[in-house]
């Protein structure tokens, strides 16, 4: 007979994993004896190829830009790193940019993972050590000490550990019911920089609506809404300031009202019946091209404007789907998803406490994935340059919250990670030497980047020689 209450087996299971996987080896690097520009190349297939020069001029910001825009070295890397084989959906790349605040649907201010582009079946270690390689460049791009990039990353882990081990003693409804609002991590923060800084951002996700944000971007001509061009971070793909190659099959389609048919149709058949209905009380007014974020950066993402009856507004996000830089790399026979769209969005449920209503699939018109959510709704991420070692290492510190109930509500392995962490410092110390040494590889593949770009091999355009390029 099973047992109905396992718990005890698990905990034993962790507590082995510790002989067949040290907590100490969890310093090393991985496999290093790569191109990080071939990878990097690897994935522009498909991008708008005017908008890969932009992609890399980002990255070519700063080391810290670059590893944002590199998912594919460290998931490479990470492939010949020891894991204790606990395999469940993980964000992909969990670093601390991708952890923010945004709006439930009942208007719930919470803080949570919030970028899942890279969701893939995988160790759970692996979202954690993109987080505390983030965390250390963080620190040096900050000008912060080695001391307290150290502390930033043990704040991280050190919080990690706390929270899943009380999450291992949860039940399971308890486990999908824990929410971290930012205002219980105002009440509970002791310094009062933070507080300030939490109410700030409190602030400003309230006035991050759609009324809000519309007027900055469109006006209302002849009675319809149409979105402003502003090359290359808005522009409509049909109109003068396209950035579309005459070639493109977008191109070919003549009008975008051609296209939100197609990719329109399609996420309305995918959304449940409640949301479906209400999005038939709105009507769309425009479409443009929208360029977000570093490693995205040419892959086709679109804002899709709509109204109602009362000329309230509603933005969506369409994103392309690409294939997860995971997907080559995870250890053991991984799931092969049918639709890139639908393994994001699945990722995203299974791993946040609370979702977009308006998550989704479709697909477009040349059989390329994608996936719809809300555009920028109450939506904030922390102003990096604003933090000092104490508020980095508090932050670090919520992201491993953050992390530990998003992985124990998405795997369900609790308890057995729990038992494997257990509460030494082996673990810790091995996190704080892998983030020092890994961050230290960024740089060396920044300078191999840099050299790339300066001698031609790879075509970087900063934002502000692209802006010239458009206005000659």
């Amino acid at each position: 007979m099973t047992d109905p209450n396992p718990t005890a087996q698990w905990m034993d299971l962790g507590r082995a994993l510790r002989k067949t996987v040290q907590r100490s080896s969890h310093h090393r690097l991985g496999h290093l004896d790569r191109d990080p520009v071939a990878l990097l190349q690897a994935t522009d297939t498909d991008r708008v190829k005017r908008l890969v020069p932009l992609k890399y001029g980002r990255m070519l910001a700063s080391p810290f830009a670059f590893f944002r825009g590199s998912a594919i070295l460290q998931a490479h890397d990470l492939k010949h790193t020891p894991n204790t084989g606990l395999l469940h959906p993980i964000c992909g790349d969990a670093h601390l940019m991708n952890f923010g605040g945004y709006g439930t649907p009942e208007r719930q201010l919470i803080f949570d993972l919030n970028d899942f582009d890279e969701t893939h079946p995988g160790p759970w270690e692996w979202d954690l050590k993109r987080l505390v390689a983030s965390l250390n460049l963080a620190a040096r791009y900050l000008g912060l000490t080695v001391a307290q990039g150290d502390e930033s990353v043990a704040a991280a882990v050190a919080s990690y550990v706390e929270h899943t081990a009380m999450l291992s003693r949860m039940d399971t409804l308890g486990q999908w019911r824990a929410v971290i609002t930012l205002a219980s991590v105002r009440a509970a923060s002791q310094d009062e920089t933070a507080r300030a800084m939490l109410s700030r951002a409190i602030g400003k996700a309230q006035r991050r609506s759609h009324e809000q944000l519309l007027p900055r971007m469109g006006a209302k001509v002849d009675g319809r809404w149409t979105l402003h061009d502003a090359p290359p971070a808005l522009f409509h793909i049909h109109g003068d300031s396209t950035l579309f190659p005459p070639e493109d099959d977008w191109m070919r389609l003549g009008h975008w009202t051609a296209l939100t048919d197609h990719l329109y149709r399609g996420y309305l058949d995918d959304v449940p019946v409640d949301v479906r209905a209400l999005l038939e009380r709105f009507r769309m007014q425009d479409l443009a091209f929208k360029v977000v974020g570093v490693g995205s950066v040419g892959t086709r993402c679109l804002v899709l404007l709509l109204t109602d009856a009362t000329d309230a507004p509603m933005m969506l996000q369409i994103k392309q789907a690409n294939a997860s830089v995971l997907a080559r790399f995870v250890p053991g026979k991984q799931p092969r998803h049918r639709h890139q769209g639908e393994r994001i969005v699945a990722g995203q449920r299974l791993m946040q406490s609370s979702s977009d209503r308006f998550l989704g699939s479709t697909t477009g018109p040349s059989g390329r994935h994608f996936y719809v959510r809300q555009l920028r709704d109450m939506k904030i991420s922390v102003e990096m340059e604003t933090l000092n070692a104490k508020l980095l290492a508090g932050y670090g510190a919520l992201c491993g919250r953050t992390l530990a109930r998003a992985h124990a509500k998405a795997g369900g392995c609790a308890v057995q990670v729990s038992a494997y962490l257990g509460k030494g410092e082996a673990f810790t110390d091995a996190l704080v030497a892998y983030a020092k040494a890994y961050a230290d590889q960024v740089e060396r593949d920044f300078s191999h980047f840099r050299a790339a770009c300066r001698s031609g091999r790879v075509i970087a355009q900063t934002e502000a020689d692209f802006g010239a390029d458009l206005r000659a």
